[in-house]
Formats: structure tokens, C-alpha cells, sequence
């Protein structure tokens, strides 16, 4: 775990000595003495979990900002949940509710709506409490073309690369199938994809998106992938509920892990990798369903502990 400075403060004359806070501490902060909580420890996950639990808010964690729950489109509660008090049908048609948006309107999406569901994003749990997430917002569709510019330009290289069969061979014939592969699952759709690009035709990459959101995390995060992709999910189901649709582009994504410079022009540093490109706007009319739509059989397995399973010696 990364160490970061204790920034948690506790008022003694406050303290009723309940040790509330001790006992939800992941970092063993705090211990009590002669009665009251006290800082003791030299490494805080700075998670904000004591002063959350104090009961008689005598607990202050200047490394968090409570001012991300003061959102500019909606009210938020501050009052935690307690486990079981919210409605599981109401959170799952919620989520089942999403889907992928293709047919976005001209409608532009205001910028208090990106902030909200950024800091939306930032309630998502994190390795270690890192909070590694970034946010960069492409505001407008002259931004969001843009970006569709240089992927294009990415994959009209790739393409060009991929038509030569005697290059396929020789990296499949050395271990390195990946261009094979690309030409069998993708070559087709890339070209059919450019092919409209270039007419003006249907955007097939942005679907007519009038604004994006790229989420990065710094490379130095614990887990970097997962924490952004868990703001990323916060993200979707936010953006539902404001009445936005939104829709991940893997393409983007494949075309930035490779080509540097895609990243870089859009102000995203080096010390970051992206991880979701998600196309934002209004939906047009022609995404209302009336229902949810359904899912392949789920796959479920239980662990058997069997004698191959468990510690040795």
C-alpha cells in the first residue's frame, strides 16, 4: 500500500471514547488511550470511514473533499444506507434499464452534467483507496470528431497493414498471430467503418455522440484497470438515470493503448493509461424500448475444497 500522510484529526473534548472508529480502521490509524481515540499510526488509507462512523463528529480527515457530494444537477443525501435498506428491484431494473446508446440527437449535453457524473464516478471503491481516476471530457461533437480523426487514421494504418498476407504469416510463423487475427475477426468492419467515415455517412464509431468522457487512472494505482472501469460502470447507470445514453468504445480504447499520440493530444499524460472512452449525448427517439432487453444464461461455479485445494505444508 501506498503510504500517505495521516491528514486525520480528532477533538478530544468531543471524543466519547466509543471506538467506533478504531474498530472500522484498515490502516490501524488510531488507538485508544486513557479513554479517547487518538492518532497513533503513520499511514492513513485516508478513507474517511472514522469520521463517517463517529457518532459525535469529533473525527476530521483533511484529505477528503465532502464538497464532491454538493452536485449541481440533482440533491444528494449524505446520510449512509444502512446494508439492505435500499429496494434490489428498483437497483436492478435500473441496471438492467441501461443500454448501449446508437442513436444519439443533436442536443448538446451541459457541463454541469459531465462534473456531476464525475464526481458520481469518484464514489466507486479503489485499490487501497487510491482514487487514481481521471476524467478527461470531450465537451462538444467538434471534439468528439476530432478524436474519431485519429482513430480513424490509427486503423486506416492498421488496415493497410493487415491486407498484406505475407506479413500475417511471417509474425504468426514467429509466435505473434495478433495482425492474423485482426484481419479474421475485425479487418471487415474497420473497413466497412472507415468506409462511412470517409463518405460522411453514419458515424458507426461515435454513433452521432455530441460529447465523450475518457477515464484514465495513473499507472502507479494498485490496480489501475479495475478502479477505472468500476468509476466507468458508477458513470453508466448515472448517466441513465440524468436521461443521457451513453455507449463504451472499445475501439478507441485499442487505438490509444497503441498509438500514444492519440492520448496525448487530448491532454492525457504519460503517467496514465486509459481505460474507457465512453460516447455521451441524448438519445434520439428510436432508443425507447419497452422492456428490458434480455442476457445470455449466466455461468455460475462453486468451489469445491477437494484435496488438491487449500493450504500445504
Amino acid at each position: 500500500m501506498k503510504k500517505r500522510q495521516v491528514t486525520t484529526f480528532i477533538d478530544e473534548k468531543a471524543c466519547t471514547g466509543c471506538g467506533r472508529c478504531i474498530s472500522v480502521c484498515p490502516s490501524e490509524t488510531l488507538a485508544m488511550a486513557k479513554g479517547k481515540a487518538v492518532v497513533t499510526g503513520n499511514v492513513s488509507m485516508e478513507c474517511d470511514h472514522c469520521a463517517a462512523v463517529c457518532p459525535a463528529e469529533a473525527i476530521r480527515v483533511e484529505a477528503v473533499d465532502l464538497s464532491l457530494f454538493q452536485f449541481q444537477t440533482f440533491a444528494a443525501e449524505l446520510r449512509w444506507l444502512p446494508h439492505g435498506e435500499f429496494d434490489v428491484g428498483r437497483l436492478v431494473n435500473l441496471m438492467s434499464s441501461r443500454r448501449s446508446c446508437r442513436n444519439f440527437s443533436e442536443k448538446q449535453v451541459d457541463r454541469m452534467l459531465f462534473e456531476d457524473l464525475a464526481k458520481i464516478g469518484v464514489t466507486a471503491p479503489s485499490g487501497t483507496n487510491c482514487q487514481p481516476w481521471r476524467f478527461t471530457i470531450l465537451p462538444d461533437r467538434d471534439s468528439v470528431v476530432g478524436l474519431g480523426r485519429r482513430v480513424s487514421d490509427f486503423f486506416r494504418k492498421t488496415n493497410r497493414l493487415a491486407e498484406k498476407r505475407w506479413l500475417r504469416a511471417v509474425l504468426k510463423s514467429i509466435g505473434k498471430p495478433e495482425l492474423d487475427n485482426y484481419f479474421r475477426n475485425h479487418y471487415n468492419t474497420v473497413e466497412k467503418g472507415l468506409s462511412a467515415w470517409d463518405r460522411g455517412a453514419r458515424d458507426l464509431l461515435f454513433h452521432g455522440a455530441t460529447a465523450a468522457m475518457i477515464v484514465s487512472a495513473e499507472k502507479t494505482a494498485s490496480c489501475p484497470a479495475e478502479d477505472a472501469l468500476l468509476a466507468t460502470g458508477n458513470i453508466l447507470l448515472a448517466a441513465h438515470a440524468m436521461g443521457l445514453g451513453t455507449c463504451l468504445i472499445g475501439f478507441v480504447i485499442e487505438a490509444m493503448r497503441r498509438d500514444p499520440d492519440i492520448q496525448k493530444a487530448f491532454g492525457i499524460p504519460a503517467q496514465e493509461d486509459s481505460y474507457a472512452v465512453i460516447a455521451l449525448g441524448w438519445p434520439a427517439k428510436a432508443e425507447t424500448y419497452r422492456r428490458v432487453a434480455g442476457r445470455k444464461p449466466v455461468k455460475i461455479r462453486y468451489a469445491k475444497k477437494g484435496k488438491n485445494h487449500g493450504s500445504t505444508c
